[in-house]
């Protein structure tokens, strides 16, 4: 069973002054969101305070917020684990993210100028150079960046509050099938930004939607593949 071991220069050590307790809670959401620590893996308090270069009492309670969260799974007489999401869990969430990015989709394109639209296209011509460059991690950001550029759009704040809630799950869910996605998902990035140049509420509605669940369905196939494998 493998434990907490990160590559060399992977965690950067934490500077003080600050809310150490938060700084380390917000350190080790980063690493399991983006999968530097795996779901599955067990997650040791020692190597974890050396990696980060704080005491084992912070990262202690860092575990058990995370834990509350359902980011980590604390397991009596075994200790602490990433927690592994099940298929439900990522279908959910995949779903609820439609139904909120949809409605982002239409309001920006009912809201926007000429600086988000180019914003948009910033971003869209950064995810395209990574996916060439074969760069998830920086795929996964800029698609984050570029989905949270549209919430930001549609100028709605209870709508963004919502969909901050459930960002850093996507990301978790996103990253495995970053790769497969690919080329395709930022030519439906310029499909998108199309529709809200255009002003056409429904069309953006349209495109979003699709997008979405293009993505939900592809994780539910990898998902499904697995476990056949």
């Amino acid at each position: 069973m493998s434990s907490a071991g990160l590559p060399q220069g992977t965690v950067p050590r934490l500077e003080r002054p600050g809310p150490l307790r938060e700084r380390v809670y917000e350190a080790l959401l980063e690493l399991i969101t983006t999968r530097a620590l795996r779901p599955g893996q067990h997650l040791v308090e020692s190597e974890l305070a050396g990696h980060l270069g704080v005491s084992r009492q912070p990262v202690r309670e860092a575990l058990q917020r995370l834990n509350t969260e359902g980011w980590v799974d604390l397991r009596p007489a075994q200790g602490a684990f990433v927690h592994e999401p099940t298929d439900a869990e990522a279908d959910q969430l995949l779903s609820v993210r439609t139904l909120l990015e949809a409605e982002a989709a239409r309001m920006a394109a009912a809201n926007s100028g000429t600086a988000g639209i180019a914003a948009l296209e910033e971003l869209c011509a950064r995810g395209e150079q990574a996916v060439a460059d074969d760069d998830v991690d920086l795929v996964v950001a800029t698609n984050a960046a570029f989905h949270a550029k549209v919430m930001e759009l549609a100028g709605n704040a209870v709508l963004s509050e919502l969909a901050a809630q459930v960002d850093r799950r996507v990301r978790w869910y996103y990253t495995p099938v970053a790769r497969q996605r690919g080329k395709t998902s930022w030519e439906e990035h310029r499909t998108l930004i199309d529709a809200i140049r255009a002003r056409d509420e429904a069309r953006a509605t349209a495109v979003m939607r699709a997008h979405t669940e293009h993505t939900r369905t592809t994780h539910r196939e990898r998902t499904q593949d697995g476990q056949q494998g």
